[in-house]
């Protein structure tokens, strides 16, 4: 797994690592029970503080994309794809979808378009789970 960062966003860098992971799962590049590098390994990779790999992994964590074991480290969560009440828990993606149509909206952006990219992106995350997950 491979993530790309951008240092200068005002995104902070935990929540990158989070959408990124989240992403990677959407697109089948991480398979529900896939083990991820450890907090420490990924820091070094990312060129980062620990601390912030482990905050992007509690916050996984938290939502239930991810399980986290002392002995077998952190993967992601075996039941990740399947729509479970213990996996929608906390999450918290209404509100933020709300906000993304509001930024929409307020850009002029018209249903039809926003409705196209959301057909075109959720297309383009089936083919690459379907499809081996390679991007």
């Amino acid at each position: 797994m491979q993530l790309v960062l951008d240092l200068d966003s005002e995104v902070p860098i935990y929540q990158q690592i989070r959408d990124r992971v989240v992403e990677a799962i959407a697109d089948g590049v991480l398979a529900p029970g896939a083990s991820l590098p450890s907090t420490r390994q990924l820091a070094v990779d990312l060129a980062i503080n620990f601390h912030t790999v482990n905050k992007a992994y509690d916050l996984l964590r938290r939502e239930g994309i991810i399980r986290v074991n002392r002995k077998s480290g952190a993967v992601v969560h075996p039941d990740v794809r399947k729509a479970t009440a213990e996996l929608r828990v906390g999450a918290d993606w209404e509100r933020r979808l709300r906000t993304l149509l509001a930024e929409a909206v307020v850009r002029g952006s018209t249903e039809e378009e926003v409705l196209m990219y959301v057909r075109t992106t959720l297309e383009g995350f089936a083919e690459r789970s379907e499809g081996g997950g390679e991007r």
